[in-house]
C-alpha cells in the first residue's frame, strides 16, 4: 500500500472524528508510540492495537485462567477471556453513548487484564507473597503493571501511548488514566466484575437471590442485565453533564454496596478462604522451585536481561490454571499416581 493511501484514510477519519466525536475524545491521530510506525492504509492507529492484543499468545491464554472460580465445574461460568469481552462490550456502549473514541476504548479493554496470572486474584495475592518473601526488596506483584509489561516487553506490541495508559489505570490501586477512554474501563471493570460475578455465584449456588442487598437492589434492578442497563444510562447521563466519567448520587454506592457484599459473601467468603491456602500452596511451590531451578524455565523465561526475581515471576504470570496445576502435580505427585 502506498503512503497516499495512509494519508487519503488518516484524512477522512480525521475529518470524521472532527464532525462526530466530542471534543473531549481522544483523536485517533496522530500515533505516539515508544517506536514510531508508518500508518496503516485501513486501520486506524487504535485499531491497529486492538488488532495485535488479541492476536497476541497473552491474550489466547485468558480463556483458561480464572476468574473467580477455579476450575468450576460447568461450561457457563465466566472465564478472564469472557470478563474481558464484557468490559469491552459494555465500555464501548458508553463511549458511543458519549461520543468517544471507542476504538480506544476497545483497545483499553481487550488489553487491561493481559497480566493477570492464574487463579484470578488469589493467584495475584498469591505471586506478590511469594515474591516479597523471596526477595524482601521487591516491590511485588501487581497485575495491572504486569498487563504493561505484557505489552510493552513480554509481547513487544509497541502500542499507542493513550492504550497503554489505560492498561495500566484500570485498576483501582492505579493512578486514574488522563483520558476518558481509559476511565471508562476502568469504571466497567467493576461494573461487569460485579454483576457477572454475582451471576456465577448464584449458579454455583453460593447466594441466593434473597441474599443481595435489598437498598442496592432497589435502585439498580433485580437482574444482572438490569443493573448494568441502569449503571450504564446512570454513567451516560451524569458523565455528559459533568464533562467527565462520573456516576450518579444513588447508582454509585449502590454499586459499592454490592461490591462490598461480594467481597464479605464470595470474594473472601468461606469457600474461597478454603481454595486460597490450596492457590498459595501450588504458586509458592512452583515459585520456589523456579528460583531454585531457573534452567528448567523454557528459553530462559521473561525478557532478555531480566533477573531472576522477573524471569520466573514472568513464567509464573503467564501460565494458566490448568498448566500451573499440571507442572505442580508433576512435582508433588510420583509419575505411578498421575492418571
Amino acid at each position: 500500500m502506498s503512503p497516499a493511501l495512509a494519508e487519503s484514510f488518516a484524512a477522512r477519519r480525521a475529518a470524521f472524528e472532527e464532525e462526530y466525536l466530542s471534543p473531549l475524545a481522544v483523536r485517533s491521530y496522530p500515533a505516539v508510540r515508544a517506536r514510531p510506525e508508518p500508518d496503516s492504509p485501513v486501520r486506524t492507529p487504535f485499531q491497529r492495537d486492538r488488532d495485535r492484543i488479541v492476536h497476541s499468545k497473552a491474550f489466547r491464554r485468558l480463556k483458561h485462567k480464572t476468574q473467580v472460580f477455579v476450575a468450576p465445574e460447568g461450561d457457563h461460568y465466566r472465564t478472564r477471556l469472557t470478563h474481558t469481552l464484557e468490559v469491552t462490550q459494555v465500555s464501548r456502549t458508553v463511549a458511543r453513548a458519549l461520543g468517544l473514541n471507542e476504538d480506544l476504548v476497545e483497545a483499553i479493554g481487550l488489553g487491561h487484564d493481559l497480566g493477570h496470572p492464574p487463579f484470578g486474584h488469589i493467584g495475584e495475592e498469591a505471586l506478590d507473597a511469594a515474591l516479597r518473601q523471596r526477595f524482601p526488596d521487591h516491590a511485588g506483584f501487581r497485575h495491572y503493571e504486569h498487563s504493561l509489561r505484557v505489552v510493552d516487553v513480554l509481547e513487544a506490541l509497541n502500542l499507542c501511548q493513550p492504550v497503554r495508559e489505560g492498561i495500566f489505570g484500570h485498576s483501582g490501586r492505579a493512578p486514574a488514566p488522563s483520558t476518558l477512554e481509559g476511565r471508562i474501563v476502568r469504571l466497567m471493570d467493576r461494573v461487569a466484575y460485579i454483576n457477572h460475578d454475582i451471576d456465577d455465584a448464584l449458579r454455583a449456588g453460593l447466594l441466593d437471590v434473597d441474599d443481595l442487598p435489598r437498598d442496592a437492589i432497589a435502585v439498580l434492578g433485580e437482574t444482572g442485565p438490569a443493573r448494568v442497563d441502569t449503571l450504564v444510562s446512570d454513567l451516560v447521563e451524569h458523565s455528559a453533564a459533568a464533562g467527565d466519567i462520573v456516576q450518579g448520587e444513588e447508582a454509585g454506592p449502590a454499586m459499592d454496596a454490592l461490591r462490598t457484599f461480594m467481597f464479605e459473601r464470595v470474594y473472601l467468603g468461606p469457600v474461597a478462604r478454603r481454595e486460597h491456602a490450596k492457590v498459595h500452596d501450588v504458586v509458592r511451590t512452583l515459585f520456589e522451585h523456579y528460583v531454585s531451578r531457573p534452567d528448567e524455565i523454557p528459553d530462559g523465561g521473561g525478557a532478555e536481561g531480566a533477573d531472576l526475581a522477573q524471569r520466573v515471576t514472568d513464567w509464573l504470570a503467564g501460565m494458566t490454571d490448568r498448566y500451573c496445576l499440571r507442572e505442580f502435580t508433576a512435582l508433588r505427585v510420583p509419575d505411578g499416581f498421575v492418571t
